[in-house]
């Protein structure tokens, strides 16, 4: 399925704060909303976020009523830093709205097809972020073996990209290929993406699934239940993958005990300019982990720390798939070769 769509002014996406109870579709016309969208995470995933960033900017081209293209470039600039203020991590948020202006700007076209080459641009990125999905599914399903139960953290499928998924596309590849395969989720504490957003997709596919507590997964990795663990990426750079909260401590685990870490993510999550000390890790609103939905659970007033992603360096990864392929250990050294390709 399509998790996010353009249909002349309005953007359509599902709202991931109501699943898996309710399948709540969002309508959003404007700049202003899709920022909403993303700030508080009825849209998330790091490909999700490269596509809904650049549909922003496709609502601002198509709301515009500036009447000359030097007005209209700074009503896109102004309109890319209000969606780059939403969510500080991913970097797929900021390379599509960078690749948008930076075209934009480079074009020698009228003001009309301006704005229509911003429209045109975003339903791009929505496309090719689908392909390579599929492809990041291809490769990856070669690493996974007839029988294999396989960890994944968080949810990296079809709700965080444009379609099919990330590292859940590995697994429904490697399904889809007939392998006899199960998947162990964890629920991914605070806000529950694994329990919600991966035990949903796949229920609906058919994919055999249990889900644990995230604290039970070093005790299955110990046990050796599992043969591998699949996670996606929010942003990989020089010495690490970024990822949500939990990676790096399952990444660790697994190494210890000799379970296969494999990332998957499209290059559009390849940040290899920086290193892992220059990113901004998000910190989100304690609430989060003071309550359990509306309910609190915790003694009121008590100082919370809750980062949402972690930094797992590249000596606990076995391998990064990604749209060209796979990069094991032995390649890690030709990422900035490959970085030039973003």
């Amino acid at each position: 399925m399509r998790t996010i769509e353009w249909n002349e002014g309005i953007v359509t996406t599902i709202d991931q704060t109501k699943l898996p109870h309710e399948e709540i579709i969002l309508k959003i016309r404007t700049l202003n909303e899709m920022a909403e969208a993303i700030r508080n995470m009825r849209v998330r995933g790091a490909p999700l976020l490269g596509a809904s960033a650049a549909y922003g900017l496709a609502l601002t081209a198509f709301n515009s009523r500036v009447t000359s293209k030097e007005e209209f470039i700074k009503e896109l600039k102004s309109s890319a830093q209000t969606l780059k203020a939403t969510r500080p991590t991913a970097v797929n948020l900021f390379w599509a709205l960078d690749r948008i202006l930076k075209k934009i700007q480079a074009l020698n076209k009228s003001f009309s097809e301006t704005k229509q080459m911003v429209i045109q641009e975003a339903q791009k990125i929505a496309d090719e972020d689908a392909k390579a999905n599929r492809a990041i599914g291809k490769h990856g399903a070669e690493l996974i073996d007839d029988g294999d139960i396989i960890l994944t953290h968080c949810n990296a499928g079809a709700l965080a990209t444009v379609e099919y998924g990330t590292a859940l596309g590995v697994i429904r590849a490697a399904w889809e290929q007939g392998k006899k395969i199960q998947v162990i989720a964890t629920e991914t504490r605070p806000l529950l993406q694994g329990a919600r957003l991966t035990v949903y997709e796949l229920k609906r596919d058919g994919i055999p699934v249990k889900l644990i507590t995230d604290n039970m997964a070093g005790f299955i990795i110990q046990k050796k239940i599992i043969n591998k663990v699949v996670v996606g990426a929010d942003r990989i750079v020089q010495d690490a993958i970024i990822n949500k909260i939990g990676t790096f401590s399952l990444a660790v685990i697994a190494n210890e005990f000799g379970v296969p870490f494999y990332v998957a993510a499209p290059k559009s999550t390849f940040d290899l300019s920086k290193e892992s000390k220059e990113i901004v890790i998000e910190e989100r609103k304690r609430e989060e982990v003071t309550h359990f939905g509306s309910q609190p659970v915790a003694v009121s007033g008590v100082e919370v720390y809750n980062p949402a992603f972690d930094i797992t360096p590249y000596k606990y990864v076995s391998g990064i798939i990604h749209e060209d392929g796979v990069f094991f250990k032995k390649d890690f050294r030709t990422f900035r070769n490959y970085n030039s390709a973003r």
